[in-house]
């Protein structure tokens, strides 16, 4: 496996696929215990890799070779526990993705000051500050680290009734891009913006199978996202293969939406 010291003549003289194998490296995922980060976390694992996730109450089953650790992301306290327990299981992290997040919906004229701070923090002040103390871990490791955020189409579009979602994951790229900066060259930060995906919870956005492949078939690709692709662009992210991207925001979107006026102008009947 090609690790972060090595030579160029050393990196291409690697095979790819040994590239995206992490035999004993450590991996923690926030948010781990279901949906995108649940895939993120088997993704890891099946590679070979130490995997502590982070959520607020242990789940029912985990992937095989998956840890749990109970955290709240919003409280710094207890994310210096993870990093911790990561620490003390696997005595290092060299993988963190910040997975974490999410908002309900809310009407963007009335939502609270309260419920608006929740979803920053969550989804913005949580993963940044995760980022500082698994950065810190990471600097003194002589191989470094990789951080990888998980973004949404939500902060490079309009998000209507996910007002603060949406700013909150704005902010979130931004914050990808000056980490990505302060915390080289040991440390990479990257974001993946992820689109539409199927998780166990999909049913209650888009109305049943027919809501979601009725959804999928407005995407380009013809489909909505399954949670193992975004956890195969975390893997690359992480890996060697990925030794010269830092700062990035890679879209995982299947194409992204089809522009709105491109369907209204053929209702109008025009060609």
């Amino acid at each position: 496996m090609v690790r972060f010291g090595q030579s160029a003549q050393e990196c291409q003289n690697a095979r790819p696929m040994d590239d995206l194998r992490f035999d004993g490296q450590a991996v923690i995922v926030t948010g781990g215990c279901r949906g995108i980060g649940r895939g993120i976390a088997q993704r890891f694992a099946e590679a070979g890799a130490r995997v502590l996730v982070c959520c607020r109450n242990e789940p029912d089953s985990l992937p095989g070779g998956v840890a749990f650790i109970a955290a709240d992301v919003r409280q710094p306290e207890q994310i210096d526990a993870v990093i911790e327990d990561c620490t003390r299981r696997f005595e290092r992290v060299d993988v963190l993705v910040n997975n974490a997040g999410g908002s309900p919906p809310a009407d963007s004229a009335t939502a609270s000051p309260r419920f608006t701070a929740g979803i920053i923090a969550l989804n913005l002040t949580a993963p940044i500050v995760f980022a500082q103390r698994a950065n810190a871990a990471m600097q003194v490791q002589e191989q470094g680290g990789t951080i990888v955020n998980i973004a949404s189409v939500s902060g490079v579009r309009p998000s209507p009734d996910t007002l603060a979602y949406g700013a909150a994951k704005a902010g979130l790229l931004n914050a990808t891009q000056t980490m990505a900066v302060e915390f080289a060259p040991k440390v990479r930060v990257n974001a993946v913006v992820v689109g539409l995906v199927v998780t166990e919870q999909a049913h209650l956005f888009y109305g049943g199978v027919e809501g979601i492949e009725a959804v999928g078939a407005t995407v380009p690709l013809g489909r909505m996202a399954d949670p193992t692709d975004v956890a195969d662009v975390c893997l690359f992210l992480a890996s060697p293969l990925a030794r010269y991207v830092t700062g990035a925001h890679v879209l995982v979107h299947g194409g992204g939406e089809r522009p709105a006026y491109i369907d209204a102008a053929k209702g109008t009947g025009r060609d």
